[in-house]
């Protein structure tokens, strides 16, 4: 399956326009969530492609949100990468364990990124 269609999650508005901007440029269709529950929603209704979550947002956080979207019937099938400020060893490995098909550390590397997200199609 190519990777068109992505949903960043971020509550920072600088953070989610650099990525926004990254991939736009890159020819992929991009839209938004500045939460979990926003991006639950959106996920639902728009079916994106991807999902590039952060970890750190306000209400649930990424991990939970990873968790939820992995294990819901309807939504499974969407890969998740967080993409998140949060580089310890446990978190990257809680993070795989909640579902996530990969884990990017902030700032991000625009040729790693792609690269993962190329992996995945």
């Amino acid at each position: 399956m190519a990777i068109k269609k992505i949903l960043i999650v971020d509550d920072s508005p600088t953070d989610r326009q650099f990525l926004s901007d990254m991939l736009a440029k890159s020819g992929f269709n991009v839209a938004t969530a500045e939460s979990a529950e926003d991006a639950m929603n959106k996920v639902k209704q728009s079916r994106p492609d991807l999902v590039l979550m952060d970890v750190v947002l306000p209400g649930q956080n990424g991990f939970q949100a990873t968790r939820t979207l992995t294990r819901d019937e309807a939504t499974k099938a969407i890969p998740v990468i967080l993409c998140t400020s949060k580089g310890q060893e446990t978190d990257k490995v809680w993070g795989m364990r909640q579902g996530a098909r990969d884990y990017i550390v902030k700032p991000v590397n625009q040729a790693d990124l792609l690269a993962k997200i190329a992996a995945l199609g």
